[in-house]
């Protein structure tokens, strides 16, 4: 059989078609020239650690490799840098600012954990504001040659890691309490609950009532979005692992004024 060659993947807030990334794939070619690079998410909204860590957890649906996510607003600050290896054998490169552990949690979760530390292996000299291009880029384009973590960084236990920029949501008295992750550009929502938390709670059909404040609203939970007539609202499984709420041909965050960050609850009627 052919030998496969090692995915390295990115995920940045650069914006598409930012030249960072270009540059980025050259340094990680640079190092592993057989590396096959894909663009997994280039527009994460700006700063956004939430949106960042639910775009990157698209990860799961690809192949096990080597995967970098830049949504760094602490960039050139004493936080650190980290490689972490997943229970799937996937090694996660980015800041510790909390943006790769969903990801994680979505690959068998974190398994070991790195600081970056020996400039060895890092673009020199290390731009304070790019470390996506000088440290990052550097660290996985030399991780897909075969390197060694323990030859790049410092071992630290998983317990001293930044956390994750939202918690794992889980129905509980018969609601679960959630928050909006990620509105995406056809205006569904996407909110902090694993598909499977969900059907913990409800079956198909049934009516749903998402509270936000004093704003209530009722949506049937259904399959896909033609199920119910244009215009009207609906909850659904997502496709990336995580309950959504959507309306048919029409933007529900814009009629319902919802937006990220959110918290709702979800209960059934």
């Amino acid at each position: 059989m052919p030998k496969h060659k090692p995915l390295v993947s990115f995920s940045t807030d650069f914006g598409p078609g930012n030249r960072g990334h270009g540059v980025m794939k050259a340094v990680i070619l640079e190092r592993c020239p057989d590396a096959e690079v894909v663009e997994l998410a280039t527009n994460v909204e700006g700063f956004d650690l939430r949106d960042g860590a639910k775009n990157f957890e698209g990860l799961a649906w690809l192949p096990k490799g080597i995967h970098i996510c830049v949504v760094d607003p602490g960039v050139g600050t004493q936080r650190r840098g980290l490689i972490i290896e997943t229970g799937r054998g996937d090694y996660l490169v980015g800041p510790d600012n909390g943006v790769l552990l969903p990801a994680a949690s979505f690959v068998g979760d974190v398994k070991r954990a790195w600081h970056i530390t020996n400039q060895e292996y890092l673009r020199q000299p290390v731009s304070h504001v790019f470390h996506g291009r000088d440290v990052f880029a550097s660290v996985a384009g030399h991780l897909a040659a075969g390197v060694k973590p323990q030859e790049i960084g410092v071992e630290v236990g998983a317990g001293s890691l930044a956390p994750a920029p939202y918690p794992e949501a889980c129905a509980e008295n018969g609601r679960i309490s959630a928050e909006i992750i990620h509105v995406n550009a056809f205006g569904n929502v996407s909110f902090n609950i694993r598909n499977e938390a969900l059907h913990q709670l409800v079956s198909l059909d049934d009516l749903i009532t998402l509270t936000k404040g004093k704003q209530k609203i009722a949506l049937p939970y259904k399959k896909t979005f033609g199920e119910v007539a244009a215009g009207t609202g609906l909850i659904f499984d997502g496709d990336f692992g995580r309950v959504e709420a959507a309306l048919n041909q029409g933007s529900l965050a814009a009629k319902a004024g919802l937006k990220t960050a959110d918290r709702v609850t979800l209960a059934k009627c």
